[in-house]
């Protein structure tokens, strides 16, 4: 059986982008991320110690996202499933980095992007890539 643990919303000021004033200024960026893993012990024992801890899947998402700066949001995910899978007991990431109001004309909408990735994926060595 496998479990669900989903934080949508993460709000990041990050330079990341193809355009330099993109890099140099920074923007906002909105993570939503979905982990899969097992929630049967900490929901049998109603215990922090055995659960995965959101609060720090929350801190490895935004350091991590502000911490780094990549011309495409599509690395920018890419690089987040390797962290989380990397740092965390999780079988199975899915993450959305989206970009509101990207650099283009008449546009007032978000450009996105969604990863899945799995352990499979990780331990393959794709986990190392950058």
């Amino acid at each position: 059986m496998m479990d669900k643990v989903s934080l949508h919303g993460i709000d990041v000021y990050a330079h990341h982008g193809v355009h330099p004033a993109e890099r140099e200024l920074g923007q906002r960026f909105v993570i939503d991320v979905d982990l899969w893993t097992d929630c049967a012990p900490a929901a049998d024992s109603d215990s922090l110690n055995q659960a995965l801890d959101y609060t720090a899947v929350h801190a490895c998402i935004n350091e991590t996202t502000a911490g780094t700066s990549f011309q495409l949001i599509e690395a920018l995910a890419g690089h987040l499933c390797r962290a989380l899978l990397g740092s965390f007991p999780v079988d199975k990431v899915l993450v959305t980095v989206q970009k509101p109001n990207p650099p283009i004309p008449n546009f007032l909408g978000r450009a996105a992007v969604t990863l899945v990735r799995d352990r499979t994926w990780f331990d393959a060595g794709r986990g190392g890539a950058q």
